[in-house]
């Protein structure tokens, strides 16, 4: 940690250090948001409301990636700060490479696993014969092909962070978001690939974030704790109980808004493929309030870590207050504009008038829980 991290964290005054650390974290969650509609989007603009419904039917198994990632990225982030409040360096090495190799042998577990389960997964998940192939092509380089790099591509932002290196960890993640948006519409649009193409987009956009930040992390080997060395890989100084004791709750969430989204879409398939993408996009639409929540939260967590470990207590409860107050006000303001412009944002998704029905019926109701999302 540099001179103007340790400027920041200790003598800098509360509020601006609060919005120092939070607003490029907020900007690079709402992008990293941004470009999870992309997919929705473009998809959208084939007019299918099949593969809009299949792109729906794979996001619970999609997100649930970010539940690992933030299981190794919150618990190893908020270790490491801690770890550098009380100068223990050599902990926060050991904690970084636990992290970064549990973590790649986890996903690549699972994203596996996923996929090889398709025929049975899917038509429980609610994947009808409208729905099933399109299902298959997204999972195949989202999850069986791309899982690690999108989990390493949010652990690390994570992990850098933990530092202080937030512009840099936003830089990774809007990298990543920009490519996405970038790549879309080539795929899917111009070669005609559709909802394969944009798979193959958020593959690719993912892996490029990962290639930066493995390079930054090389880059800053002299100047950082962070290392992609396996050896350093221990369980000793209590390491994974502390890291899991921090980042289970937010895998845990994860894990709950994903078995909830599959009851939702299983619901919904009863209804119609239109149901399913109608609620599929208000969901998508709702993640930019979660996206500034997790941006806020996560954003603050160097700052309040780095005191608490330093036994600065008074900093640290003022740096919960602000971002409280911050919290509120613009929940406010997310709840307001998701409520009255509803069918606009939502048609402009997808022109299909039973689709749009139904998305902008499921947003507005939704749209209530902003202040809650935002608030917890």
């Amino acid at each position: 940690m540099n001179i103007d991290e340790t400027e920041l964290f200790e003598r800098t005054s509360v509020s601006k250090a609060v919005l120092s650390l939070v607003v490029p974290t907020v900007i690079s969650q709402l992008i990293t948001v941004l470009y999870n509609m992309a997919d929705t989007f473009f998809i959208g603009q084939t007019g299918d409301p099949n593969q809009v419904a299949a792109s729906n039917l794979c996001m619970p198994m999609f997100l649930f990636l970010s539940g690992i990632a933030n299981l190794f990225g919150i618990g190893g982030s908020s270790l490491i700060s801690r770890c550098l409040g009380v100068g223990d360096k050599e902990k926060a090495t050991y904690t970084s490479a636990f992290c970064i190799w549990t973590s790649v042998t986890v996903t690549l577990t699972y994203g596996i696993g996923i996929y090889l389960l398709c025929p049975i997964i899917l038509p429980a998940f609610g994947a009808n014969m409208d729905t099933y192939e399109y299902c298959r092509q997204y999972l195949f380089w989202t999850v069986a092909i791309g899982s690690i790099p999108t989990v390493l591509n949010a652990e690390f932002a994570h992990l850098i962070r933990s530092e202080g290196y937030s512009k840099q960890a936003s830089f990774g993640m809007i990298l990543g978001a920009m490519l996405n948006i970038i790549l879309d519409p080539i795929f899917i649009t111009i070669l005609n690939m559709q909802i394969s193409g944009a798979a193959l987009a958020t593959m690719l956009s993912n892996f490029v974030a990962m290639v930066y930040f493995i390079f930054l992390i090389m880059k800053k080997r002299s100047r950082t704790v962070l290392t992609l060395s396996p050896r350093f890989f221990s369980i000793k100084y209590k390491i994974p109980s502390e890291v899991f004791l921090v980042g289970l709750p937010s895998t845990f969430m994860s894990l709950m808004s994903t078995i909830s989204n599959i009851t939702l879409n299983r619901l919904m398939s009863s209804y119609c493929n239109q149901a399913i993408a109608g609620v599929g996009i208000a969901k998508k639409i709702d993640m930019l309030s979660f996206g500034i929540a997790t941006g806020m939260s996560q954003g603050v967590i160097p700052l309040i870590g780095y005191n608490y470990s330093a036994k600065n207590y008074k900093r640290m409860k003022k740096a919960i207050y602000s971002t409280f107050i911050l919290s509120i006000s613009v929940a406010i303001v997310c709840t307001i504009l998701l409520f009255t412009c509803a069918n606009p944002i939502v048609r402009a998704f997808i022109d299909d008038e039973l689709t749009v029905k139904y998305g902008q019926v499921f947003q507005r109701i939704i749209c209530i829980t902003g202040p809650c999302i935002l608030l917890h």
